[in-house]
């Protein structure tokens, strides 16, 4: 039983290194300043400026028709019908438009991202603006941001 008692804390300690793993570094990088700041983005900021403002107007034309049509005649529900069918086909145009524009763009950002993660050497690396609007990160310190050697890889 001695034995015992003297041993067991032994054992315990030897798993102490075991328990131990490298450490994970996290990183953050603001990705749409990141995109903002890169050559080549001016089509699909523009593009998406573009569709939110055409989107943003059809929809208070759409609201217009929906209150004249909940009063108003058949004639008023058929053009409120027409209006949300060509609201969502404007609307299916300008995703597929603006994927087709960020698509090389966001490839560029994730190689960089990774390149700059691995030479770092970060193990997980976050959007800051997804983790910050979700609360995923409650605080950072801003020396793990690597926003900037991100966007100094890009350009």
């Amino acid at each position: 039983m001695n034995r015992f008692l003297i041993l067991a804390p032994l054992a315990l300690l030897a798993t102490v290194p075991h328990a131990q793993q490298s450490k994970n570094r996290v990183g953050v990088v603001n990705v749409q300043n990141v995109i903002k700041n890169m050559s080549g983005s001016k089509t699909y900021l523009d593009l998406n400026t573009k569709s939110s403002a055409d989107l943003k107007a059809r929809q208070a034309t759409l609201q217009t028709l929906a209150t004249k049509a909940a009063k108003g005649t058949a004639a008023d529900k058929a053009a409120l019908t027409k209006a949300q069918q060509d609201y969502a086909k404007v609307r299916d145009g300008y995703v597929k438009q603006i994927d087709a524009a960020f698509k090389p763009l966001a490839t560029k950002v994730n190689t960089a991202v990774a390149k700059v993660a691995k030479t770092n050497g970060y193990s997980i690396v976050l959007d800051a603006n997804v983790a910050n609007a979700t609360n995923l990160i409650v605080h950072a310190n801003t020396a793990v941001d690597l926003t900037q050697a991100v966007l100094k890889e890009v350009k």
